[in-house]
């Protein structure tokens, strides 16, 4: 197997992990809102939604 494939395996099960001892159900308040749901939930879609931001904040611009 390649490198890059075990290291994505090994990231993977640390992920896993990580998410498996978070399952405390947490409050969360933006703006107006206020949700409770579990953090095995809340912290994927925390990850998501900075690499979403990240994608389109570091895309290069196009000089004319």
């Amino acid at each position: 197997m390649k490198s890059k494939v075990i290291v994505g395996i090994i990231l993977g099960v640390l992920l896993l992990i990580f998410l498996l001892q978070n399952t405390q159900v947490v409050s969360v308040r933006f703006l107006f809102w206020k949700l409770s749901m579990s953090r095995i939930i809340l912290l994927p879609i925390v990850m998501f939604i900075g690499i979403a931001i990240g994608f389109f904040v570091g895309k290069k611009s196009v000089d004319w």
